[in-house]
Protein backbone atom coordinates (compact mmCIF):
# COMPACT_ATOMS: atom_id res chain seq x y z
CA UNK A 1 0.00 0.00 0.00
CA UNK A 2 1.27 3.44 -0.77
CA UNK A 3 1.44 6.23 1.77
CA UNK A 4 -1.37 8.15 0.12
CA UNK A 5 -3.66 5.11 0.35
CA UNK A 6 -2.97 4.76 4.06
CA UNK A 7 -3.61 8.47 4.63
CA UNK A 8 -6.84 8.35 2.62
CA UNK A 9 -8.05 5.28 4.57
CA UNK A 10 -7.23 6.98 7.89
CA UNK A 11 -9.13 10.12 6.90
CA UNK A 12 -12.13 8.05 5.84
CA UNK A 13 -12.19 6.21 9.18
CA UNK A 14 -11.86 9.52 11.04
CA UNK A 15 -14.67 11.10 9.04
CA UNK A 16 -17.02 8.16 9.65
CA UNK A 17 -16.20 8.07 13.36
CA UNK A 18 -16.70 11.81 13.75
CA UNK A 19 -20.03 11.62 11.94
CA UNK A 20 -21.31 8.93 14.28
CA UNK A 21 -20.16 10.84 17.36
CA UNK A 22 -21.69 14.04 16.07
CA UNK A 23 -25.00 12.36 15.33
CA UNK A 24 -25.33 11.17 18.93
CA UNK A 25 -25.47 14.75 20.24
CA UNK A 26 -28.35 15.89 18.05
CA UNK A 27 -31.98 15.47 19.25
CA UNK A 28 -34.28 13.04 17.47
CA UNK A 29 -36.05 14.52 14.43
CA UNK A 30 -39.72 15.39 14.94
CA UNK A 31 -39.64 14.61 18.64
CA UNK A 32 -39.91 16.98 21.51
CA UNK A 33 -36.77 17.88 23.43
CA UNK A 34 -36.02 15.68 26.41
CA UNK A 35 -38.01 16.69 29.47
CA UNK A 36 -36.11 18.21 32.35
CA UNK A 37 -36.13 16.22 35.53
CA UNK A 38 -38.47 17.62 38.12
CA UNK A 39 -36.32 16.72 41.11
CA UNK A 40 -35.83 19.41 43.73
CA UNK A 41 -32.27 20.62 44.20
CA UNK A 42 -30.24 18.61 46.66
CA UNK A 43 -30.20 20.13 50.08
CA UNK A 44 -26.72 20.76 51.36
CA UNK A 45 -25.39 22.19 54.54
CA UNK A 46 -24.28 25.80 54.35
CA UNK A 47 -20.63 26.11 53.42
CA UNK A 48 -18.29 26.56 56.37
CA UNK A 49 -15.38 28.93 56.41
CA UNK A 50 -11.84 27.68 56.85
CA UNK A 51 -11.73 29.00 60.41
CA UNK A 52 -14.92 27.10 61.32
CA UNK A 53 -13.50 23.88 59.87
CA UNK A 54 -10.25 24.43 61.76
CA UNK A 55 -12.14 24.98 65.02
CA UNK A 56 -14.08 21.74 64.53
CA UNK A 57 -10.89 19.82 63.72
CA UNK A 58 -9.15 21.23 66.82
CA UNK A 59 -12.13 20.33 68.99
CA UNK A 60 -12.09 16.78 67.68
CA UNK A 61 -8.32 16.52 68.19
CA UNK A 62 -8.64 17.74 71.77
CA UNK A 63 -11.39 15.20 72.44
CA UNK A 64 -9.28 12.39 70.94
CA UNK A 65 -6.33 13.47 73.10
CA UNK A 66 -8.52 13.48 76.21
CA UNK A 67 -9.65 9.94 75.44
CA UNK A 68 -6.05 8.82 74.78
CA UNK A 69 -6.87 7.50 71.31
CA UNK A 70 -4.11 6.50 68.89
CA UNK A 71 -3.87 4.94 65.44
CA UNK A 72 -6.96 3.66 63.65
CA UNK A 73 -9.25 4.31 66.62
CA UNK A 74 -8.17 7.97 66.69
CA UNK A 75 -8.64 8.36 62.94
CA UNK A 76 -12.10 6.79 63.10
CA UNK A 77 -13.12 8.94 66.07
CA UNK A 78 -11.90 12.19 64.50
CA UNK A 79 -13.67 11.40 61.22
CA UNK A 80 -16.99 10.74 63.01
CA UNK A 81 -16.46 13.80 65.20
CA UNK A 82 -15.88 16.13 62.24
CA UNK A 83 -19.00 14.80 60.52
CA UNK A 84 -20.95 15.55 63.72
CA UNK A 85 -19.62 19.11 63.76
CA UNK A 86 -17.21 18.58 66.67
CA UNK A 87 -19.84 17.39 69.15
CA UNK A 88 -18.85 13.84 70.10
CA UNK A 89 -18.13 14.02 73.87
Amino acid sequence: MSRSSVVAAALLVFALGAGVAWAEDQPAAGGSPPAATSQPPATTAPAMSASEKAAIAKSCTDQANAKGLHGKARKKFRSACKKAGGKME
